[in-house]
């Protein structure tokens, strides 16, 4: 204890030990570098010997509990996981001193090293910085090179160790397929990890369950039975099935996006040979079926993969312009001035709705929050309160057109209506009080769709424009068509649009929010098939679904294209009599 007292003394260690104690003299020299700026006091005064002893004694208890400590198997001991792998005898000498060490110098290391071992771990930290500060700048920089290894840690490597398997798993779920991929050529211990845990398939998961376009994938394409929790008695392939699956899937994703680029389809067409008046004025579509209605008075029910018919239902006394459904109801509005209502399974007639003295020329409902919103020629938009199918009551008319009233859409937030007389209104939906009207159409609005502040619209001035709902602002203008702009729809990629000129043009929606993109480069492309007027039209990730004056519906199939040289298409002819 008396060396050790030695050493935080007032005198040199070399007044002690001889004049070869130079290098490890604590006494500052007169030439050599001032200590750093926050640096620990150089000098302390000394305190009593029995203090000493006291404080010695507490040191070596101490020191023993923590060697004890260090023996046991403990989680994650920071002290023993930051030196693994490091050396710590003399041999880590060989070659980073100029010459061989003296044999006096290897004594005091050894014996200044004890020293250090029975320091507490704050005394342990204040000499270091006691010695960093006696030194040089370029000595801080071999310093600093040689902790940076031993400061990091490879965590993933670590946590399966301890029996943290599912933490190292988690980490890596949160990266993205590029990431994964990556991390996956670290090493075999995060390949491990990968593997294990399953990652690739939980990363398909997650996109499916995000994703419209991975969910119609899975569904198209038959995969989706490999994930999520598998059915008794079925066992779910190894990992190495869904890293292969990945980019199968991604180069299916860019098939399609480059077919609708190119306009590459499969095309099937059916024909609904009408008996007196032609043409298919509105539509809705599934998996399983396509609901239309027709110019004939009857709404015609398709299957949609044999594309026959499996229903006519009848009762309208007028065209039927407009139709919604969802898993109960089909409702329906005409040109005899009703509202009517049918079962979606079997076809059956529910109730009629009586109140608009017009014709019915659009209508919208949700029935999860008990709403529909009908408007008509008479220009005039009734809002009613859904109950159930057999009860569904008038709630308010809202009255500001000038004009016959042709589209409405709703969220939680407005009532959208757009009409003959050039405007359109926005409406409280709550409330059904009038908000503001947006300008800038040349003539009557044809068709609208209102969806995340956005409103796209379309007009007999030809033209399409892209509002904000929420200042009235008019984002964009959309030029191309040549006749009446009859139907459009959007998402979050493209606006498609039909038109009196038999045209459908499919527009880039995102480079049309960016005010930026030349004008020229915003329709992808224009698809004609149409032998007469485009009425109505859906989409999503896969296909077009339209209607037609000339009495046929087109079904455009941008995943499954059957030609992939050139950007023709491949017929299906449906005739039903």
């Amino acid at each position: 204890m008396d060396e050790m007292d030695t050493s935080s003394s007032t005198g040199s260690v070399s007044e002690k030990n001889g004049s070869e104690g130079e290098e490890i003299s604590v006494t500052p020299k007169g030439d050599g570098p001032e200590p750093m700026v926050g640096s620990p006091p150089l000098f302390t005064p000394i305190p009593s010997t029995s203090a000493m002893m006291l404080a010695a004694e507490a040191a070596q208890i101490q020191a023993q509990a923590l060697q004890s400590e260090q023996n046991s198997d403990v989680w994650m001991s920071p002290k023993r996981d930051a030196m693994e792998g490091v050396p710590t005898d003399l041999s880590a000498l060989e070659g980073q001193l100029p010459g061989t060490p003296s044999e006096h110098f290897v004594d005091r290391v050894t014996q200044s090293t004890e020293w250090f071992d029975e320091f507490k771990e704050e005394e342990q930290t204040w000499f270091v910085r006691m010695l960093l500060s006696r030194m040089h700048h370029h000595q801080h920089g071999s310093i600093n090179s040689y902790l940076k290894p031993i400061l990091q840690r490879d965590f993933i490597t670590l946590l399966p160790r301890r029996g943290l398997d599912h933490v190292a798993e988690t980490i890596l779920s949160y990266l993205d397929a590029k990431s994964l991929c990556a991390a996956g050529l670290v090493c075999r211990s995060w390949l491990r990890v990968i593997s294990d845990g399953m990652l690739w398939k939980k990363l398909i998961e997650r996109k499916v369950h995000t994703d419209s376009l991975w969910r119609g994938l899975a569904e198209r394409r038959g995969w989706i039975a490999t994930l999520f929790k598998p059915k008794p008695g079925e066992n779910h392939p190894n990992h190495s099935f869904y890293r292969r699956l990945y980019p199968s899937i991604i180069k299916d994703i860019d098939a399609i996006e480059n077919n609708w680029r190119c306009g590459k389809h499969n095309l099937q067409r059916i024909n609904c040979r009408s008996e007196n008046s032609k043409g298919v004025y509105c539509l809705q579509y599934d998996d399983q079926k396509i609901v239309s209605g027709l110019r004939d008075n009857t709404i015609k029910m398709w299957d949609r993969n044999s594309l026959a018919c499996l229903r006519v239902l009848t009762g309208h006394t007028g065209s039927v312009l407009c139709l919604q459904y969802d898993e109960r109801v089909i409702i329906s509005g005409s040109s005899d001035s009703t509202v009517r209502v049918w079962d979606v399974a079997t076809g059956e007639h529910i109730t009629t709705l009586i109140h608009h003295c017009e014709a019915v020329l659009h209508l919208s409902f949700r029935f999860y929050n008990g709403m529909m919103v009908t408007c008509s020629k008479d220009r005039s938009i009734a809002v009613w309160d859904m109950v159930s199918p057999n009860e569904i009551n008038l709630r308010r008319v809202l009255v500001g057109h000038r004009a016959a009233v042709n589209v409405v859409d709703f969220d939680e937030k407005y009532i959208v209506s757009a009409s003959g007389d050039r405007t359109i209104k926005v409406w409280n939906t709550s409330s059904c009080e009038f908000v503001r009207t947006l300008n800038g159409h040349k003539r009557g609005i044809a068709c609208l769709q209102y969806q995340n502040h956005l409103v796209v619209s379309g007009s007999s001035d030809n033209t399409i424009r892209l509002w904000d709902i929420e200042n009235g602002a008019c984002l964009r203008v959309l030029e191309g068509h040549e006749e009446l702009v009859r139907c459009i729809r959007f998402d979050s990629k493209r606006i498609v649009s039909g038109a009196y000129d038999g045209k459908i043009k499919v527009w880039d929606l995102q480079a049309a929010l960016n005010l930026r993109s030349p004008s020229g480069t915003l329709c992808i492309r224009t698809l004609v098939e149409h032998s007469g007027r485009v009425f109505r039209l859906q989409f999503d990730e896969f296909q077009i679904v339209s209607s037609s004056h000339d009495d046929t519906i087109l079904i455009w199939d941008f995943l499954n294209d059957n030609n992939k040289s050139s950007p023709s298409r491949t017929y299906t002819y449906v005739s039903n009599f």
